[in-house]
């Protein structure tokens, strides 16, 4: 029985595929210089066929696998690359076709045997939509984070998280987070140093947290509202208004007003402020030779050790990596 089972669904995100294969590919290479287990995978699909993934792409695949012993299937881990949707409104339709339906039932079954699954970005929702996500903390790409909630109210979706591991399901943010998961999961089955190895190797530098990456104006997801609340924010800047302030300005409770911006971003207003400030404290540090405190002042910080805190806490960056990483040619 391989290690890990990569299910590639038509339309499937091409890097994300294939950051999956190669990490798997350089893990396999090193294991042996390490005195360790190579890891084994197979590539599925519903067809049993090649797969055309986005851009063009194509992957050989396997048929999808039939009856199996617990035991066997428990010792393969599934692993859901990104399915290439990056709007809220098109994964339902996404979902609604016979093959995304059919691997939703197969890891179901896989994850009802006992057998670990794992999804990142789009694949999330394949993941919920079998039935995986209940009572469970997750994460998935962060400007999609509020339709992920609305759909599964039952879990708790942490999209400041690159990835998040809860018993036998683990999830990753945006597309690129593929890389991240595969570490977590070679971490967590062959053990740190090959994870460490492959990371060096390839170049991977792990991240602990999407929310370095937010960019506010997404966040909206087309809700009027929030796009508006965004560019107030960012207008009153060094002096952002309370949520008792915007509450007021867009004659509403703060209730009411809460109840909006979380259906749209997920986040509560005092959040999305916060988001707002962190964004323009990341452009001014890694655009300009502005001190930390010039920019804790920039954004309505009397000090920057609030603003150091609140980095920290939410991108788990210090404002030094931001600049590093501005400065990077």
């Amino acid at each position: 029985m391989k290690d890990f089972t990569v299910l590639a669904l038509s339309g499937a995100y091409s890097t994300s595929v294939a950051a999956t294969i190669d990490i798997l590919r350089a893990a396999s290479l090193l294991a042996p210089r390490m005195h360790l287990p190579r890891p084994t995978w197979r590539v599925v699909s519903t067809s049993g066929r090649s797969v055309p993934l986005s851009g063009g792409m194509h992957i050989e695949a396997a048929a999808l696998p039939g009856r199996l012993r617990t035991e066997a299937k428990q010792a393969t881990t599934w692993v859901v690359p990104g399915l290439g949707i990056d709007d809220a409104n098109a994964i339902a339709a996404r979902l609604a076709h016979e093959d995304a339906r059919q691997a939703a039932r197969a890891v179901a079954t896989h994850a009802a045997s006992g057998g670990h699954v794992a999804a990142s970005c789009s694949a999330v929702f394949l993941l919920q939509a079998a039935g995986l996500l209940a009572q469970r903390r997750v994460t998935t790409s962060w400007w999609l984070a509020a339709e992920l909630q609305r759909l599964e109210p039952r879990c708790i979706v942490d999209a400041d998280r690159m990835v998040c591991a809860d018993d036998h399901v683990s999830t990753a943010g945006a597309a690129f987070a593929q890389t991240d998961l595969m570490l977590h999961l070679l971490r967590r089955r062959f053990g740190v140093a090959l994870a460490d190895a492959v990371s060096r190797v390839l170049l991977i530098d792990g991240r602990q947290a999407q929310a370095r990456f937010v960019v506010p104006a997404m966040l909206s997801n087309g809700n009027a509202l929030v796009g508006r609340l965004v560019a107030r924010i960012e207008s009153a800047l060094p002096h952002p208004p309370s949520v008792q302030a915007l509450a007021d300005e867009f004659a509403m409770s703060q209730r009411t007003l809460s109840r909006h911006v979380r259906e749209a971003t997920g986040k509560s207003t005092l959040a999305l402020v916060q988001s707002v400030r962190l964004n323009r404290a990341r452009m001014l540090i890694e655009s300009s030779r502005m001190s930390v405190e010039q920019v804790a002042e920039q954004v309505g910080y009397e000090d920057a050790t609030a603003l150091r805190r609140l980095m920290r806490k939410r991108a788990g960056v210090t404002p030094s990596q931001y600049r590093t990483a501005g400065e990077a040619p």
